[in-house]
């Protein structure tokens, strides 16, 4: 019967969001993966203990070799539903290759090996940010930042940064957009999806420490928020639950913004 199971798989599994969209899918079969077995063991426990059927497996995203065993991992447990890919890393990390590589590098190639295993109503889920809208299109990067892959992608990119990770945080999740489109119609003859969705100030510990190192501009965010609160994780879980789902049928290559109307409000004061 293994090989019936419809799986959602969730990168960054362990982390806030990535937790957030697994509590989703209560009465789904899981696979959690993440760059550390230890936090994987200790989510697949948690999980466990109440009540859902999940499995778990470390992964290096930004290594294809990894990447290979996590896909292989899949096809042994059942066929592929969702890949719920939340994994990533902030402009915090002060690298502007790392940030590059594991946000948008890393990205492509699990879109192209999970493509392999893919089929039939299978959907891709990749996590932009809301960050992404500061970035206007401009054929000077996007050529580069719709294939990340390719050997003067960084390069290029890296020029329109001023050495800023969090400007090239905000670069690469464009980039993560513009993968939605560029693999769309090969998904779409599988009968597959591909959409991003793009948070923004979410309360996961990674938002709540940057609220911590910088409190009046989280503050003046809330305040410009439509919404007039900042985004739950549980915010973005709903909707990727709903992006999996048959209601969702015919929605790909587009970017679903769960931001509480704020992006809209912080451009009008650039």
């Amino acid at each position: 019967m293994k090989a019936h199971k419809k799986l959602i798989v969730i990168t960054g599994g362990a982390g806030g969001i990535g937790q957030a969209c697994a509590r989703a899918f209560k009465n789904q079969p899981l696979i959690i993966t993440d760059y550390a077995q230890d936090k994987v063991d200790e989510t697949v426990d948690l999980l466990s203990k109440e009540g859902f059927d999940v499995a778990g497996i470390a992964c290096d995203i930004t290594d294809k070799k990894d990447i290979e065993k996590l896909t292989q991992f899949v096809s042994e447990k059942g066929t592929l539903k969702a890949l719920v890919h939340t994994a990533g890393v902030s402009g915090t990390v002060k690298d502007l290759k790392k940030v590059y590589s594991i946000d948008l590098i890393a990205t492509e190639l699990l879109v192209d090996a999970f493509y392999k295993i893919t089929e039939k109503d299978s959907v891709a889920i990749l996590l932009s940010s809301m960050m992404a809208y500061a970035v206007p299109p401009n054929t000077a990067y996007d050529e580069a930042l719709a294939n990340p892959q390719a050997a003067t992608s960084f390069e290029t990119v890296r020029q329109f940064v001023n050495n800023d990770s969090d400007t090239m945080y905000n670069f690469a999740k464009r980039g993560v957009q513009l993968l939605t489109h560029k693999h769309a119609s090969k998904w779409g003859e599988k009968g597959a999806r591909i959409v991003s969705v793009s948070p923004g100030v979410i309360e996961t510990p990674m938002a709540l420490k940057a609220s911590e190192e910088h409190p009046e501009r989280m503050k003046m965010i809330k305040q410009l928020t439509p919404l007039k609160r900042n985004g739950q994780p549980e915010d973005v879980a709903d909707v990727i639950y709903f992006l999996t789902s048959d209601a969702a049928r015919f929605i790909t290559s587009t970017d679903i913004l769960v931001d509480g109307g704020v992006i809209h409000n912080i451009k009008k004061m650039w």
